[in-house]
Parts: C-alpha cells; structure tokens; sequence
C-alpha cells in the first residue's frame, strides 16, 4: 500500500492511496469463506458450494465492502498520524481514473480542506458595543395593556360593535343551522360588516352567505356543509342573533394577578407593574446579549481574517445535505455558510486555548431556560421546576434541538469569556433601535 500527499496550497491537498491485492486479499478470503458458510445455493448443501460459484455471486460486493474498510482506516489514520486538522470530511476527487492500474491494483484520490490556524490576541484594547435598555413607564404600561388583553375573556353585551361576535342561527326552508359563532371582524367587505353593526339579541335578517362571508371554508364550516355542496346551494338565508359578545380586557384584580402570577404572588397593582418590568428588563437583556452576540462574532470574524478553501466548501456542503440544496442555493447562501465556518473556528480556538467545556449542567440550565420562556409566551409564567425538566429533558432528546441548544451553550460560554477580556462599551439606546439593530 502507498500513500502520497499533493499540497495544493495552505488550505487545500489532496491524498492518493494506492492499494495492491496483497493489502486486501486475506481479508477478502476471509470474507468470502463467511458467504460461503452462509450460502444456500440450489443443488448443493449448505456452506459446500464451490469457492468459484460464491465468488461470481458476492466476490464483487465482499472487494467493494473490503476495500472501503481499507481506504477509510488509511485515511483516519493518515489525519491522526499527521494532525490535520481538516474542515468537514475527505471527498471523493473529481475526474479521476481509478481503474485498476493493473490486476488487483485499485487507487483511490481524495481532497481535503485544511482549516485555517487562528492567529490573533484578544485583550482590552479590542471594543465592542453592549445596548442598555430601560423599561419606561410607557413601555410598562403597553405591556400591561397587552397583558390584560391576553388575559380578556368573551362578555355578553347588548349591540354589536365592529369587532364583536355574534352567536347566530341559520335558516332556509327545512335547514337549520344552530349555534354558528360569528367574528364581525372576519368579514372583509365593509359594507356587509356595516350591516351587523348595532343588531341584538332576537335581531332577524336575510343575508346572502356567499356574499357576507367571502372565504369557502369559513362559509362551509360556518353552515357546517361540505365545500363541494356551496356550489349548487342557493346563498340566501335567513339569520337570528341569540346573542351579541364582546371581547373585554382583563380588569386589574386580584383574579387576574393570581390568574396571570399564580394565587398571592402578587397582591397590588404597584407589585402588577413591578413583574411587567422585571419581566421587560429580562426580555431587554436577552435582546442586548443577542446584539453584543452578534457584534462580537462580527468584530472577531474582521480580525481573524481566515481565508476559507471556499471551492472544496461549497462542494462539501452539497456533497453533505444529499440533494437537499442545489449549488445554486449554494452560491447563494455561501457568505453565510463561510461566517459560520470562521466563527466555529474561532469559538473552538477560543474554547481550547481556555479550556472551556460545556457541561451536562451548562446544556440542561439553557434548555430549561428555553422551556420557561416558551411557556411564558402562553402566558404561563409560573411553571414547576418539575414540568421545566421533563420539557427539557423532551428537548434534548431530539437530537437536532440537543446539537442546537449545545451550540448555543459554547457560543454563550465563549462570549462570557470574551466579554470579561475585551473592553464592553456600554451605550443606552431605545427598544425600538436595539430592535432594528438585531432585524
């Protein structure tokens, strides 16, 4: 067996391993004795066909199986012994004969991509930015605007306003259709809508549906009929209000404190607007940490300055996915493709030269974290410890989530470590602007 290495340049080489029948033929003979021992060939007793029959059924699978086994160990080897620190996998060479050169000779070429060597110091003299917000008294009370509103229930109501819903009957001929709920708001022409404005309970009226409610499936579902039966029905029916109700806003209560926070954890509106602050100023800095996130990747991605092997990169990535994107797509996406490769570089750099490692611990506290604040955006902000867990526990057992959520965890431990080195340049600026920023 050979192997020759071809260094292209510093980022990329290519690797040719020769193999000759003396590197694989004890291992095939072996292999073909085991098909042997397992074949069941007509005419013959199990495991006593001839050598020459097994061979012409599986000798062409058993070389390929034995010569892959051969050419990856070499290759794994070859990365080991000689420390090459590759990006992605090695890939099959383009237009490259490997015919046999002669009889059980084979030779297989290779690329790799060699990734670039971080070479920068990061110290006080580096600055990046971090956005401080306030929580005013008008972001407060939005909040609590949006809050009470979240927590609002349907309440009878004498007349129909624009926005209002109407509990209906249906009527034509010996149809009826009982109970239908109505959103005002969900008809588009404004002056059919006009027309409902103000009608009350025992309100009578004919409509035609097709006309008042625009959408097929709403229509359908509404005189609970199949789509295909809308064509052929005549549109007009007559409509009674049963009842008329409006959407109403939460009051500030001790119900809806103990409905919103959990019984007695708040106990006044002053405690009420004391939790929507602590609650902004939480979402404001997981808005600002992910804006000196993002300022620090770029900052650091400007002064590493790592030339990629963009070529092989763009091969292996379309290579890798299987179909999944096109090279155009590629092409397309590469910029953020090629950001990608430089940061996990320089995290990794980062994170070996400092021993960071991220922990069982690290990766269930960021889960959790991310339950919590999924159950909070369906208002549910009091969740046990125990249901936090098992979420987490759900979630890391996928293994997308679990590779995404570990990401995550070096990316924070790596930031926390450069926020401590480099110089934090504090500046106030208004949510609306950090929310432009991190558009």
């Amino acid at each position: 067996m050979n192997i020759s290495e071809n260094k292209i340049d510093d980022l990329n080489l290519s690797l040719t391993i020769e193999v000759v029948k003396e590197d694989y033929a004890e291992a095939l003979k072996k292999k073909l004795n085991n098909y042997r021992r397992q074949a069941d060939f007509k005419g013959f007793r199990k495991g006593m066909a001839p050598m020459s029959l097994v061979e012409k059924y599986y000798g062409e699978n058993a070389l390929a199986e034995i010569l892959n086994t051969i050419v990856g160990e070499q290759l794994n080897k070859y990365i080991d012994d000689n420390k090459l620190n590759i990006l992605g996998e090695p890939l099959p060479s383009e237009n490259v004969d490997n015919s046999p050169r002669e009889e059980g000779a084979y030779r297989f070429d290779f690329d790799m991509a060699i990734a670039p060597e971080v070479k920068m110091e990061i110290n006080a003299d580096d600055k990046i930015p971090y956005y401080t917000v306030t929580a005013t008294a008008k972001a407060v009370k939005e909040r609590k605007d949006q809050i009470l509103k979240q927590h609002g229930e349907l309440r009878a109501v004498k007349s129909a306003k624009e926005d209002d819903f109407i509990i209906v009957d249906f009527e034509q001929g010996d149809t009826r259709v009982e109970g239908a709920y109505v959103a005002l708001r969900s008809i588009k022409d404004e002056k059919q809508k006009a027309a409902f404005v103000g009608v009350k309970a025992g309100s009578v009226m004919e409509i035609n549906v097709n006309e008042v409610f625009e959408n097929e499936t709403d229509r359908a579902s509404m005189l609970k009929m199949e789509k295909e039966e809308l064509a052929g029905m005549d549109p007009i029916w007559k409509l009674t209000v049963n009842e008329v109700k409006s959407f109403v806003d939460a009051t500030v209560s001790q119900d809806t404190f103990d409905k919103i926070f959990g019984e007695g954890n708040v106990k006044s509106e002053e405690e009420f607007d004391a939790k929507i602050k602590e609650q902004l100023l939480a979402e404001y800095t997981r808005e600002a940490d992910y804006r000196f996130m993002i300022d620090s990747k770029e900052y650091l991605i400007s002064k590493a300055n790592l030339s990629l092997p963009d070529s092989f990169l763009k091969r292996y990535l379309l290579v890798s996915n299987e179909g999944k994107f096109t090279m155009e797509q590629i092409e397309a996406e590469y910029d953020l493709f090629a950001k990608d490769f430089r940061w996990n570089l320089i995290r990794g750099t980062i994170m070996k030269q400092q021993e960071i490692k991220a922990t069982r611990e690290d990766v269930m506290k960021e889960a959790k974290t991310m339950a919590a604040y999924q159950f909070a955006m369906y208002g549910m902000n009091e969740v046990p410890e125990e249901h936090l867990e098992s979420f987490a526990e759900r979630m890391l057992s996928d293994q997308q989530q679990a590779s995404r959520i570990f990401e995550r965890v070096e990316d924070d431990l790596t930031l926390n470590w450069i926020r401590g080195v480099v110089t934090v340049e504090k500046q106030k600026i208004t949510i609306e602007k950090l929310h432009e920023l991190t558009k």
